[in-house]
This record gives structure tokens, C-alpha cells and sequence, in this order.
């Protein structure tokens, strides 16, 4: 039986402002894009993920690579994590500096080590001896970023501000005011390996050496050609504390469904600790699940040759593509 080819991303779950919405909507198509293309083409479920995550990476709309927001020292510290279904191999790096692709990073370490986590220094030595694609702060900030850590270390807000649940979710919603979250990627391949890659460049005004879930298997993401993948994104901490993605592929292969599994996770997680995210989901049959409970998350799926994507509750367009 032949295998449909399935990519689904995303670029953030929190209070995306008005001026970043066309951006971060348009970076999602192309994103979901440059990974079918390769799924097209014979490629595996990792190349899909790893190209589907650089180019929202390359993007400085999002908060990943170029675009990355700034520490409390006003320094750039990203994480990135990858991972393969067939047989659960790992790679991520965590408070890694001026690394243009640390989606990249995180497959070198998958694939040329022994480890599953490099973090601070290490991280950065190692990419040194693969010969990682580097660039200056400066071109990894944008002012846009800056404008944002300048106000959030004045009133140091960031984590209700940015994540803030829907009103939908809680009764009063959280002030808006603009902000950058991890984006993600989540594959099902022609042979049925799953894949999942989730990178960030975490919280603005976070203090140095933070590592939230991005890069946490289980948290940040997870995949199984038993059951399914999950990239997850949000409010890091909550998602740590509940283990999300590994919470989610728990359940669907209990049966339950990724759409199902998707809001049962993050109600969960709500209820539970109080935080609020977002996901896309796949299971090994190639469904789709999409669920986020902040203001609004840029998601974008392909499969049959159909992309779908949206920004808000409720939205679901969709176009046919090559």
C-alpha cells in the first residue's frame, strides 16, 4: 500500500500582532512548502523537517535563527531538537550562540554523536568542528525584537503577555503586545517514518542559560512510527512540567485521535499548571491534529496536494499546490 506524503507546521503559538500576521502566515506556507517538495521527491521524513524548519529559521518573522529574541543580557541563546520515528534517534542543542540553522546542529549532533543534548559552550565547539553555518548577533536580531526586549525589561511581563490564554480558554484575556515563539515541523514520509523538528530562540528576557521545553524529548516534541509526532509550542515551562508531546502520542495510540488528542493534552495542561501552547500533530496514518489555546498560532499542512493553513481560531484556508 502506497503512502501519502504529510508535512505539517508551525510558527508559534502566542499574541501575534496584527503587523507580524501576513508574515508569519505567508512563512508557514512556504515552510510547509520547501518540506513537501522534498517529500515529493523521494525525500525522508527528516530532510522534510530539517528544510521545513530553516526556512522558518531564514525567516525573521519567527523566533528561531534569524529573528531570534534577546536574553536579559542582551544575547541570543537558541535551542533546537530533531528527531526520527523509525528508531528514535535523537539530536538537539540548547543555549547555542550565533548558529544560523540550529535545526541543522541539532541533526549533526543526531547523527554524528553519541549524545542526544549538547548544550551552551560544548554546543558551540561542536559546531565548530562540523563546520556550522555562523552570523554576528546583530544579524540575528531584528529591531523589532530589540524594541520588544527593551519594553519587556522595563515591566518584565513576558510570560503572561506573550502566552496569555484565549478568552475563549479564561475569562479575561491576557494585553497583546508583540512577541516571538518556537516554530516546529512534523513529517510522515512515503516509507512511514515519521519525523519531528521544533526550534526556538525562546523567551524574550529570559535569564542566561534558560532552556525551556523546545529541546526536551517528550516536551518539545516527540516521534514514533508506533504512533505519531508532535511539535509543541508555547509556554515552555508549562510544557516541560507536562510532558505535552509525549502526552499526546500517549493517547493516540491509546486509539484516540490527533484532533482529540491535541485539545485533551492542552486542556490538560491549562487546567493543570496553567499554561497555554499549541501543537500540530500526526499520527501514523497520516491525520492531522491542530490545537493551540493562545491568541492565535500560524499552522500550515500539505497532504494530496492540498495546503491548508490559518491563523486564528476557526481558520482553515486552502489552496492546491505543485
Amino acid at each position: 500500500m502506497s503512502i501519502k506524503p504529510v508535512i505539517v507546521v508551525h510558527g508559534g503559538a502566542w499574541a501575534i500582532p496584527d503587523s507580524l500576521a501576513e508574515g508569519s502566515v505567508q512563512g508557514v506556507r512556504l515552510a510547509a512548502g520547501a518540506g513537501y517538495r522534498l517529500l515529493k521527491a523521494g525525500g525522508s521524513a527528516v530532510d522534510a523537517v530539517e528544510a521545513a524548519v530553516r526556512s522558518m529559521e531564514d525567516n525573521p518573522v519567527f523566533d528561531a535563527g534569524v529573528g531570534s529574541v534577546l536574553n536579559a543580557d542582551g544575547e541570543v541563546e537558541m535551542d533546537a531538537v530533531i528527531m526520527d520515528g523509525r528508531d528514535l534517534r535523537s539530536g538537539a542543542v540548547g543555549c547555542v550562540q550565533n548558529i544560523k540553522n540550529p535545526i541543522s546542529l541539532a541533526r549533526a549532533v543526531m547523527e554524528k554523536t553519541d549524545h542526544t543534548l549538547i548544550v551552551g559552550k560544548g554546543a558551540n565547539k561542536f559546531a565548530e568542528e562540523v563546520g556550522a553555518v555562523t552570523l554576528p548577533t546583530e544579524e540575528l536580531v531584528t529591531e523589532t525584537a530589540r524594541r520588544e526586549w527593551e519594553q519587556l525589561m522595563k515591566y518584565h511581563t513576558t510570560v503572561t503577555t506573550l502566552f496569555g490564554a484565549r478568552s475563549d480558554v479564561q475569562k479575561e484575556p491576557d494585553p497583546v503586545v508583540q512577541g516571538h515563539d518556537t516554530v516546529g515541523a512534523v513529517v510522515l514520509d512515503a516509507q512511514g517514518n515519521i519525523a519531528f523538528g521544533t526550534s526556538t530562540g525562546g523567551i524574550t528576557a529570559k535569564r542566561p542559560g534558560r532552556i525551556g521545553d523546545s529541546p526536551i524529548i517528550g516536551a518539545g516534541g516527540y516521534a514514533d512510527n508506533a504512533g505519531g509526532g508532535v511539535s509543541t509550542t508555547g509556554h515552555g515551562e508549562s510544557i516541560a512540567k507536562v510532558c505535552l508531546a509525549k502526552h499526546i502520542t500517549h493517547l493516540m495510540e491509546g486509539g484516540m485521535d490527533p484532533q482529540t488528542a491535541s485539545e485533551t493534552a492542552l486542556t490538560f495542561m491549562f487546567k493543570r499548571v496553567q499554561g497555554s501552547g499549541g501543537v500540530v500533530v500526526l499520527n501514523n496514518c497520516g491525520n492531522i491534529g491542530k490545537h493551540f489555546t493562545t491568541e492565535r498560532m500560524a499552522w500550515a499542512w500539505i497532504k494530496d496536494g492540498v495546503l491548508h493553513y490559518g491563523l486564528n481560531p476557526g481558520d482553515d484556508f486552502n489552496e492546491c499546490v505543485q
